[in-house]
């Protein structure tokens, strides 16, 4: 695994690694698992550490990002609106054209096969150039959240 975004002599690897450890609690177990499953439907992944403090992991662009909020571990995929999410994994930034996170709060587990399978889309994405969904795509999905019941 190639690693970049090193500051202070630490490599991205590190000071994800260190900021896990700063949490200290429910947020570090989970933002832990995450980079495990990443690297682990991609071998090929890239650490980084950009945006004053954000761990970032990249395959021909990124992926997605980790963040710690007091109450969520976010994981925002940048091309996530363009993925296809049979599961409903995503349950966060769902009105954008182009992100999708999946918010993860205390005592909840990301099922790892799907979130595996978003992760290999996401670098399968990254790897074809395309960056949006088609017009039919996005009918689709329209379409899709249209019939869906409401959450409330």
């Amino acid at each position: 695994m190639k690693k970049s975004g090193a500051s202070q002599g630490q490599s991205a690897s590190e000071l994800i690694s260190k900021r896990i450890a700063e949490l200290g609690d429910w947020r570090g177990e989970t933002l832990s698992r995450m980079p495990k499953l990443i690297k682990g439907a991609d071998p090929d992944v890239v650490e980084e550490w950009k945006w004053m403090g954000t761990p970032i992991w990249s395959h021909d662009g990124i992926i997605c990002t980790g963040e710690s909020y007091k109450n969520v571990v976010k994981l925002t995929f940048l091309k996530g609106a363009s993925l296809k999410d049979p599961a409903r994994l995503f349950n966060s930034s769902l009105d954008g054209n182009a992100r999708r996170a999946i918010d993860i709060h205390e005592g909840e587990e990301v099922d790892e096969s799907v979130f595996k399978a978003l992760v290999r889309q996401a670098v399968a994405l990254n790897s074809s150039g395309k960056s949006k969904p088609s017009k039919k795509e996005r009918r689709e999905r329209r379409r899709q959240f249209s019939r869906e019941e409401p959450l409330f």
